[in-house]
């Protein structure tokens, strides 16, 4: 087959791009040929994108649809694998090249003004479809402005409306859970479309368990960004009574406010920054550890480091948002939290910390789940298959 990959940036910033990369990868190794058409590269990633695609086509900040068409002319796909996409333009003009479509839904962005599904200053979970009410009383047509410039910016219903629109004529979406299915058939998606792959990286699956050394070591690893509940899991480790010691691993635009309220709650010798660490050095940390700290109070579709973190052997400890409560089952792998409540967290780490027989149990049992539920050569298997129903089914219209 030959699979067009579409991307609105590319490098080694987050799992959006870890997956497309990695599973480019894994077909071009099956013998497929795959493209990618891409918005921002960074510097450094030529080397990477010409190891996992050929050839490849860069879109501008606007104006794309002769692009677009350019590049389906000259590579000529039996089918476009869209991961995030955010220009309607780039969209539409996929939709109308009748080339038979997936979409890799990564996050809440197709269907939610503000992208990530919760307030922004009461942090409540939206349950809500896209409606006039994300506009009044929720409030969400302002939004920050990440490019330079005024530091706000307006966020239209009309133009979110419209890409739901669009991306319902894809003819699969896939997904990581059960939640984040359930939130697209809210929003009016057909179910019959709706797939569930989970890619658990490969790099990540490990043979050795994590030594529950007399450190105490607590670890997260992830974007440092609000919904990430980094804050929120500081205020956790203020109130734990027992010797600990946390690494968190990982950027993002809220480690400043991090490190400066972890110093205002006196953690400052015992919490540590690393920033980021490419995948492959994950390991060391992981094998290190007592604890996996999932703090996100974002409705997460899936949350990928948990069962990365399970395969190490590793308890993990996470509030009950989003899709966590798929792979997380409190009491046999770790702990699932209710929302926000710090106090039943810090307890909780507190019992796997003065218990390590009890961590190695709900450590043991996650490893053997995880291995047995989330297998990356049959998630590749799965994807070809798809595909090739979805190439078969357009013929046949």
């Amino acid at each position: 087959m030959k699979l067009f990959f579409v991307h609105e940036q590319f490098g080694t910033f987050g799992g959006a791009e870890g997956n497309v990369q990695q599973t480019a990868n894994e077909l071009k190794a099956r013998g497929h040929t795959v493209g990618l058409m891409h918005g921002s590269e960074p510097s450094g990633t030529e080397a990477v994108l010409q190891e996992a695609f050929s050839p490849c086509f860069t879109l501008d900040k606007k104006n794309n649809r002769s692009r677009v068409e350019s590049a389906l002319k000259e590579f000529n796909p039996d089918l476009v694998y869209v991961h995030k996409m955010a220009d309607l333009e780039v969209v539409e003009t996929l939709v109308n090249s009748k080339t038979p479509r997936v979409r890799m839904v990564h996050d809440h962005d197709i269907y939610c003004m503000r992208s990530y599904k919760y307030n922004y200053f009461s942090r409540r979970i939206c349950t809500r479809a896209a409606s006039g009410y994300c506009v009044f009383p929720c409030g969400a047509s302002l939004a920050r402005n990440h490019d330079q410039g005024f530091p706000l910016k307006w966020v239209s219903y009309k133009a979110k409306k419209r890409e739901i629109q669009l991306n319902q004529q894809f003819q699969r979406l896939v997904v990581y859970s059960q939640y984040t299915k359930q939130e697209l058939i809210r929003n009016g998606f057909a179910e019959k479309k709706i797939e569930i792959h989970v890619p658990i990286r490969k790099q990540q699956i490990g043979t050795n368990h994590s030594s529950f050394s007399d450190r105490n070591l607590i670890l997260f690893a992830g974007q440092i960004i609000r919904g990430k509940g980094v804050d929120v899991l500081l205020e956790v480790l203020s109130m734990v009574r027992v010797p600990f010691e946390c690494i968190i691993l990982g950027e993002g635009n809220y480690r400043a406010h991090c490190e400066k309220l972890c110093h205002k709650l006196g953690l400052a010798d015992r919490v540590h920054f690393k920033g980021f660490v490419l995948q492959e050095e994950i390991k060391s940390y992981y094998l290190d550890s007592s604890v996996f700290a999932v703090s996100s109070v974002w409705p997460e579709p899936f949350g990928m480091t948990g069962p990365e973190a399970m395969h190490f052997g590793l308890p993990v400890v996470a509030f009950d948002a989003g899709g966590i409560s798929e792979w997380l089952k409190d009491g046999y792998n770790g702990y699932l939290v209710p929302w926000m409540d710090r106090a039943a967290y810090a307890a909780r780490l507190e019992d796997l910390l003065l218990n390590k027989e009890l961590g190695r149990q709900m450590g043991e049992r996650g490893r053997e789940w995880a291995a047995e539920q989330y297998d990356f050569t049959k998630y590749i298997a799965d994807l070809e298959n798809m595909f090739e129903q979805v190439i078969a089914e357009a013929k046949d219209q």
